[in-house]
Formats: structure tokens, C-alpha cells, sequence
């Protein structure tokens, strides 16, 4: 399975993944609120982090739905809200441990990353790097390696 990864090491807070995807759901603006991914800005920590839906393979989301308005994209394993079906009701927000799920107010739905049909626009117009398409097991693989590595040379240092 394949989903959209975040290095906050690379984001330079550009927003060009949030106008991106504005751009690709409305095809007339590239206004953030019209978005589903954020970047969030922690100014104290000196920090930025695009955050978008996971498409977690144990979706809290579609279980709560009492509309039966989410579903998994057999395609692009990716977890999405049919706009017909959804009642509005929330429970789906309340339900994402991430909180990557917005409300439409004018439409009076709920709205979630699609992973543009296998073809992420965020990931296309990082200028940074910082949005990946990647394999899971290879992403995970690689976080693994890259915090076995920091603990190693955090060791290494203490040792001196």
C-alpha cells in the first residue's frame, strides 16, 4: 500500500501542497481552506508539518460512520468520504486520532484526502521534498533505520 509521507526536516512551509490540492478538488482556486492537507506551523520549535489523512489500514473513520459514507478505495487503498452519502454528522472527525478531517460548512459534509486517485498533487508540487508517495513498508523501514541511526550516534556521543 502506498501513502503520502512527511519529513517536517524538509518542509520550508512553501504551502504549495496545500494549494495544490485545493486547485485539484475545485479546479478554480487554490485557497487553503478549500485543502485537505495543512501545514501546521509550531513557531516556538521552529517546526512545519504538512499533515494529511493516513488512509490507516484500521480506519476508526469508516467504522464510526453511521451513514456508511466512508469507504476504502479498492484502486488506491485509499479511505474516502462519498459527499451523497455522508449525513454531516461528524463522528468521523471526532473518531480521526490525527485530526486530518475537515467539515464543509456550505456543503455540510465532511472532507478527507482522496490521494487524488493514486496521484497525489501534494506530493507532485513539494518544492522541498518533504511529501513522499511511498511504499508503507519501505517508509517505515526507513524511519526505523533513521531513528536506530540518531540513537546510535546520541550513544556514541554520551560515551565521549
Amino acid at each position: 500500500m502506498k501513502m503520502v509521507t512527511m519529513n517536517p526536516d524538509n518542509c520550508v512551509g512553501c504551502r504549495n501542497c496545500e494549494m495544490a490540492c485545493a486547485f485539484a478538488r475545485t479546479k478554480e482556486t487554490c485557497e487553503s481552506k478549500e485543502s485537505n492537507i495543512k501545514v501546521n506551523h509550531y513557531i516556538d520549535e521552529r517546526i512545519l508539518i504538512p499533515m494529511t489523512c493516513l488512509h490507516c489500514s484500521e480506519a476508526w473513520c469508516m467504522e464510526v460512520c453511521p451513514a456508511g459514507a466512508i469507504s476504502r478505495n479498492e484502486e488506491t487503498n485509499a479511505v474516502v468520504i462519498d459527499p451523497e452519502r455522508c449525513a454531516g454528522c461528524k463522528m468521523c472527525i471526532l473518531a480521526c486520532p490525527y485530526g486530518n478531517i475537515h467539515f464543509d460548512s456550505e456543503n455540510l459534509v465532511s472532507r478527507k484526502c482522496d490521494l487524488c486517485g493514486g496521484n497525489p498533487k501534494c506530493v507532485t508540487h513539494c518544492i522541498a521534498g518533504a511529501l513522499k508517495f511511498e511504499d508503507e513498508e519501505e517508509a517505515f523501514k526507513f524511519r526505523r533505520q533513521e531513528a536506530d541511526n540518531k540513537l546510535k550516534e546520541s550513544i556514541k556521543n554520551s560515551r565521549k
